[in-house]
């Protein structure tokens, strides 16, 4: 069991959180990112650096998720790729929701939706900024998932 990160994007209080829970579980992190970060010295966690360019952490992404993994992404299009490479392996989004074969199909529908208007020129606006609520769903349902795994 791995924790792929999406980590470009990824929220920093979000990063942390896994950080500390790697540490705390010894559990493997993979942090896929375009670009170099800082992460914690610990041998559970690595970066995966790969070139810059259109899905190209996306595509590493789903060719190393595995059964039992989980991949954390706010990527509806990458979570959509994951679920249909492993229906196994879990995605989280930073915000705290699971998304899965269920919901996938119509939060894929609705981003396309929304690229579209956006392509049109409408302003559709975005998230807004992550907070200290979106904070605790992630934490509690990383928590949940990971007490489900480890019973198993």
């Amino acid at each position: 069991m791995r924790i792929l990160i999406d980590a470009d994007a990824c929220p920093l209080p979000a990063k942390e959180i896994l950080f500390r829970v790697s540490a705390r579980l010894e559990l493997t992190l993979v942090l896929v990112a375009n670009s170099p970060m800082r992460f914690p010295e610990s041998q559970r966690i690595s970066l995966l650096v790969v070139p810059s360019g259109a899905d190209e952490a996306d595509d590493r992404i789903v060719e190393l998720a595995a059964p039992d993994d989980l991949v954390i992404t706010a990527d509806i299009p990458l979570a959509a790729r994951v679920i249909r490479k492993s229906s196994r392996a879990a995605v989280l989004d930073p915000r705290g929701n699971f998304l899965t074969e269920a919901n996938i199909g119509p939060r894929l529908a609705l981003r396309d939706l929304m690229d579209n208007l956006r392509t049109e020129g409408l302003n559709t606006g975005g998230p807004g900024a992550y907070s200290p609520k979106d904070k605790q769903a992630f934490a509690n349902q990383l928590d949940k998932w990971l007490q489900n795994q480890l019973k198993k």
